[in-house]
């Protein structure tokens, strides 16, 4: 049995009197601006002196998809293996065909919903080849992807500026093979592997970007003047401009619309305060083309969150007045994509991805300049990749496995296609 001291049966403690220690000199320097700047100058030289191929885990998976093989089997291939895209492979010529992502299904999608019927597009995806994606592009009339690539020996500087440069999320890093001097698909290189191998490897400065996201330029951030009270609202007012949003009556399709006609990835997902309650991302779609259910662009965001995979991580959410520094040692703990920025009790104020915070890392570099040829020239093979390979490619095995050699400073990973969209 035990028993509980209450205020009037406790013993009396006579407390020693306490003497005040001087307090240990700290040997971190104090936060500044210039402090701030310096950390971010040494993250760049770091940068200007590691490759590529100082971020490959000790072992990892690459899934190479041939450029014959069905849509839907390609989309059995990524989910499978849990990545959400691939390079192609031209198997009659050899060489890389670029790359099969969430972007292509997306304007699939579009395509089908505007020219064709559920019934077609469920009977044609069934035999819809990869190497069409680019003539689907064409009806749509949106520009084809650049044929990026990079040598795994260029620095990882030259890397990020390409992804910069190209709006890119991820860039294949491609060599030579000595015997054949035919194109070798060796890794592809993600936004969120190079921000965490710089999370990871320059601590010491990470803990020195300490001023706010907001005072930095980093993310979207709502800029509309909200109506004044009781004032009608205009048509096609958006309160949280320049973001695109949704509800959760709004259609699958209308938020499809929006990732396509705006280049993004993720809407936040409000209710009438303009609280946060979700995101619908690009890669909750790719679950109903590959099931065949066309007939889910219907739905609404509500009941297709319901047919969202269980161990969706969530959404990742900040305050404008958390640090860079904080939001560097996030990416170092978990893989994140996007975060979204509240404000009050979780009124949406923006979004930070991934691209601003490595073209806040890099610097100022020419945005929109599509590079025709690597930074770290290759050595030139038997013959120049195609800007689309052809239809009478014979077909390959949809998946191949590698061995990297290991890296002491970069813990290993599930596969080398990273998970971002």
């Amino acid at each position: 049995m035990s028993t509980t001291l209450s205020p009037s049966n406790s013993p009396r403690v006579r407390r020693r009197g306490s003497t005040r220690r001087p307090r240990a000199v700290s040997h971190l320097p104090p936060f500044s601006q210039e402090s701030h700047d310096a950390a971010l100058a040494a993250i760049r030289n770091y940068l200007k002196g590691r490759t590529s191929y100082d971020t490959f885990p000790v072992s990892f998976r690459l899934i190479v998809l041939d450029s014959k093989l069905e849509v839907k089997k390609a989309l059995q291939c990524l989910l499978l293996n849990g990545v959400v895209s691939a390079p192609l492979w031209n198997s009659e010529k050899s060489q890389f065909a670029g790359m099969f992502t969430v972007s292509d299904i997306i304007h699939l999608i579009q395509y089908y919903y505007q020219c064709s019927s559920y019934d077609a597009a469920a009977a044609d995806v069934e035999t819809f080849r990869l190497e069409s994606l680019r003539d689907i592009e064409k009806q749509l009339g949106v520009a084809p992807p650049p044929l990026l690539r990079e040598h795994p020996s260029a620095t990882l500087f030259e890397a990020a500026k390409l992804l910069i440069q190209t709006h890119a999320r991820r860039v294949p890093l491609l060599d030579l093979d000595s015997e054949t001097g035919h194109e070798v698909i060796v890794s592809i290189l993600t936004q969120y592997r190079l921000l965490k191998f710089i999370s990871i490897n320059c601590g010491r400065d990470i803990q020195q970007l300490h001023l706010p996201l907001r005072r930095l330029g980093i993310g979207t951030f709502v800029t509309a003047q909200p109506l004044p009270p009781g004032a009608e609202r205009p048509e096609g007012y958006n309160p949280y401009h320049p973001i695109s949003t949704a509800t959760l009556d709004t259609t699958v399709f209308d938020v499809v619309h929006m990732f396509s006609a705006r280049g993004i990835s993720a809407v936040p997902i409000i209710d009438e305060d303009g609280i946060v309650v979700n995101l619908y991302e690009t890669v909750d779609v790719i679950t109903l083309v590959r099931l065949g259910a066309y007939q889910s662009l219907d739905l609404t965001i509500s009941e297709a969150l319901n047919q969202r995979s269980p161990d969706f991580p969530g959404v990742v959410i900040c305050t404008a007045s958390d640090s860079l520094g904080t939001l560097m040692q996030l990416i170092k703990k978990r893989r994140v994509h996007r975060l979204v920025v509240v404000e009050g009790e979780g009124r949406l104020l923006g979004i930070i991805t991934l691209s601003d915070v490595l073209r806040y890392l890099v610097g100022d570099v020419t945005i929109g300049e599509v590079p025709t040829e690597s930074t770290t020239p290759i050595p030139d093979p038997p013959t120049p990749a195609p800007e689309a390979p052809p239809a009478d490619a014979p077909p390959l095995p949809d998946a191949a496995a590698d061995a990297a050699p290991p890296e002491p400073e970069h813990p290993p990973e599930e596969s080398a296609v990273d998970g971002q969209t």
